[in-house]
């Protein structure tokens, strides 16, 4: 009756936050076994929790970084880096998701914020429209692969796993998709005959290097002071980002500072200093330190517009979390979730076979619903599955999240496809036919990442 009528619902054209919750009162009145209040209950209940605090602060600070002028600079570092490459663009491209992902979480604050630019660049230097959107939509699916991701703290809330090991699990499969994309650039730009977009200078390229080298000996140097030397934590951090800051303004960098949020973000969590939460509070006083008071890009007329577009969205996603709270709980308690993990494992006990069914099942769903409301529902059905035949849930994490990325590439319901093809100005139709030789890497990325888990968790045994 539940299944039925929640069906009905979603096919009636209803959200699907609203068939969950709808779904679930219908069934309570018709079989007056529980009262209707339990409803409410349950969808408080299930938005009650300290580590959904972080849902709202991580999306507060992709768009502080986005309306901040941050993008701009993290286009013209990667273009420094890698836009003297055959087919730079692309590269540049690919490179700058990599960067913008570990300050937004999201692919849809990728598309947006750095796809504008991207896409304005690659037309201006020839690109085809249909090339310069198919990269930008794959590269965006890095968004919530490589930390912070909000799909990672929705999962970790519904699976009970860390958030802080699904974060670190992200960064080696984030750079795999990564390598794979640009792979796929050069071999595009080795068939069309594309040369490089910028001439190569070595004073610009040794200046991005710099950089580069910045962000990887501050946080080991901090490090060996710390854990090697003893000297005390927070002192030692202060001074660092106080010389950090100083080093900006003597060097005049062009990116250090925004690369650094991930950085100190990634840092924090692995050596205890804050929770996944408390992180997402540190990277939106990051942003803030940056937009409003070091670059002086973001006006505080412009920064109460980003709250209450962060409120808008933050309210969205926790509709859909209360709604699937009552949804999954009213699953469990009349045995739906029972009877689909009896039926798969009277189906196969092969843990390998399940991974497949659920890819297909995966991607069919990530292209009807939207990844938040995807997880809420898949997982109380698929977790206990994944436990009885031994699959670590922060290796299916990665699986289930990437498979929903994908999703957003493809139509009813692909929202990256949507502001794309708003972005670039063309046609839903050739936006889909522009993104389909991009399945390739992302497919092949997933095979990888779905078959061989320790590369996904190397990183979180060495901490967790």
């Amino acid at each position: 009756m539940l299944k039925i009528v929640f069906l009905f619902l979603m096919s009636g054209g209803l959200p699907v936050a609203i068939a969950m919750a709808g779904a679930s009162l219908i069934y309570l009145f018709w079989a007056q076994t529980t009262p209707p209040f339990v409803v409410i209950h349950r969808m408080v209940s299930g938005i009650d929790s300290f580590p959904l605090l972080a849902v709202p602060f991580f999306i507060l600070a992709g768009n502080l970084m986005n309306n901040a002028g941050i993008t701009n600079r993290i286009y013209n570092f990667a273009l420094a880096l890698v836009g003297w490459l055959k087919g730079g663009l692309g590269h540049v491209n690919v490179l700058g998701s990599v960067i913008f992902a570990g300050m937004s979480g999201t692919a849809i604050a990728d598309a947006a914020g750095l796809g504008t630019i991207e896409i304005k660049a690659m037309k201006d230097h020839g690109y085809d429209t249909e090339f310069a959107v198919g990269v930008t939509a794959a590269s965006a699916t890095l968004g919530p692969i490589i930390p912070p991701s909000l799909p990672f703290v929705i999962y970790g809330m519904m699976a009970n796993v860390s958030v802080g090991a699904l974060f670190l699990a992200g960064i080696l499969p984030g750079i795999l998709m990564a390598v794979l994309m640009m792979i796929t650039v050069a071999y595009y730009a080795h068939k069309n005959g594309w040369g490089a977009d910028v001439k190569f200078d070595w004073h610009r390229l040794g200046k991005a290097l710099g950089e580069t080298a910045v962000v990887i000996v501050w946080p080991l140097a901090l490090w060996l002071l710390i854990v090697k030397v003893g000297l005390p934590a927070q002192p030692t951090v202060l001074t660092g980002i106080v010389l950090l800051f100083a080093a900006d303004k003597a060097f005049k960098f062009q990116a250090v500072l925004p690369i650094m949020t991930p950085v100190l973000l990634i840092g924090g969590m692995t050596t205890g200093v804050f929770t996944p939460t408390e992180g997402a509070i540190a990277a939106c006083v990051w942003a803030m330190a940056l937009g409003l008071f070091w670059y002086r890009t973001l006006t505080w007329k412009m920064f109460v517009k980003v709250c209450l577009d962060t409120v808008e969205t933050t309210s969205t996603v926790l509709f859909i979390v209360a709604a699937a709270s009552i949804f999954g709980w009213m699953l469990t308690a009349t045995g739906v979730t029972t009877a689909i993990s009896q039926w798969v494992l009277g189906f196969t006990k092969e843990a390998w076979v399940f991974l497949l069914l659920a890819n297909l099942l995966m991607l069919f769903v990530g292209c009807f619903l939207e990844p938040t409301a995807a997880i809420t529902i898949l997982v109380p059905i698929l977790a206990p599955i994944c436990q009885q035949l031994g699959i670590d849930l922060v290796h299916f994490g990665l699986v289930m999240v990437l498979n929903l990325m994908i999703g957003l590439l493809h139509p009813p319901m692909g929202m990256v496809l949507f502001v794309l093809a708003r972005v670039a100005k063309l046609s839903v139709e050739r936006t889909t036919m522009a993104i389909l030789p991009w399945l390739v890497p992302l497919l092949g990325s997933l095979v990888i990442i779905t078959y061989f888990p320790k590369l996904v968790l190397w990183l979180p045994k060495q901490f967790f």
